[in-house]
């Protein structure tokens, strides 16, 4: 049998940070985030006994071992150890962005690979218990200091409005829009890779420790999303006034870690402003990987071209989640 899983990435516009268990779980927390066609695929497979290797687990390097304990790649192992996978397995990795890109890879990674183990052994598995499970992994069998909107979003796909309750609880409300307004929202985000990665968990590690001083930061941008709903709940929305407010998220976000930005995430920044974006933002922890930008229609190519040493990322928005895009119980014939 072989499985083909594929999972969305996501891009965060307003209350990153209030995702974090030490905060919602005192506080609540809410985010505004949708998944975008840009994905992580994972072929796995049971592997056959003929090879002196029991499992084989290929991404940005090569793992060929005979015991989970062995395995480096951290979300294979514990996920293969909370499925009870007690047979050889085959896991290949490929992505359509770079890790610690901001767009939560990681947690795709880990919502695609549940989702393969549930395919494998024949059984479907509810976005909501997906992500539930993902996010378990990550943070308590991983210990990683990663929050809860990233393996959300690549479970359920589509532009959410998701709260994190005091009780544990995660609620999803699909952000519902006319079709011309939600094209129109699309085509005012510019993606921009700054080509530098970071490691997200450090930086967030460095947030949450400072997050007793914080509070009244993380409830602003909490209050950010009430914020940018209300501008798609009136009849006529104002899609511009989306930016000023990414910019507002971007200012906040550079109070709560000396790590959040560089020199050059701040020029990149005021280089946009400068060149028609009405806002902007660095995606995920900190410290490099994606920007976010708003921009009109008649200013896009203007702002392209002034960031002509960086990559743009065209996108669109994903509705469906992880998916299993092949299932084929009869290839080949188990060993």
């Amino acid at each position: 049998m072989v499985i083909v899983s594929r999972t969305p990435y996501r891009v965060s516009f307003f209350g990153g940070g209030t995702d974090y268990p030490d905060y919602y779980l005192e506080h609540g927390g809410k985010v505004l985030a949708a998944a975008i066609n840009k994905y992580c695929y994972l072929s796995v497979r049971r592997l056959p006994p003929f090879f002196h290797h029991r499992h084989r687990i290929v991404y940005s390097q090569t793992e060929l071992v005979n015991s989970i304990d062995e395995i480096q790649h951290p979300s294979v192992r514990e996920t293969m150890r909370y499925r009870g996978i007690d047979y050889g397995i085959s896991v290949h990795h490929d992505g359509d962005m770079p890790a610690h890109s901001g767009m939560g890879s990681s947690s795709a990674f880990t919502v695609g690979l549940l989702n393969s183990f549930h395919a494998l052994e024949n059984q479907m598995i509810s976005k909501r218990d997906l992500a539930r499970s993902a996010i378990h992994i990550e943070q308590v069998l991983i210990g990683e200091s990663v929050g809860s909107q990233d393996q959300t979003l690549s479970a359920h796909g589509g532009l959410n409005l998701v709260d994190f309750m005091p009780n544990g609880e995660i609620v999803v409300s699909p952000v519902i829009m006319k079709p011309e307004v939600l094209q129109a929202f699309e085509g005012r985000l510019l993606l921009v890779f700054t080509g530098h990665s970071r490691n997200a968990s450090e930086i967030a590690a460095e947030q949450l420790r400072a997050l007793p001083g914080k509070l009244q930061a993380m409830d602003e941008l909490k209050a950010l999303v009430d914020q940018a709903m209300a501008l798609f709940t009136v009849h006529e929305p104002d899609l511009d006034a989306f930016g000023p407010l990414l910019n507002r998220t971007w200012q906040i976000k550079r109070e709560l870690s000396s790590r959040i930005t560089t020199p050059e995430i701040d020029a990149i920044h005021q280089a946009a402003l400068r060149n028609g974006a009405l806002g902007g933002k660095l995606l995920g922890a900190g410290g490099g990987g994606c920007m976010l930008f708003y921009v009109r229609r008649e200013d896009r190519e203007r702002l392209i071209k002034a960031l002509h040493g960086y990559l743009v990322i065209p996108f669109r928005f994903d509705f469906d989640g992880s998916r299993i895009i092949v299932y084929d119980p009869n290839y080949p014939a188990e060993a």
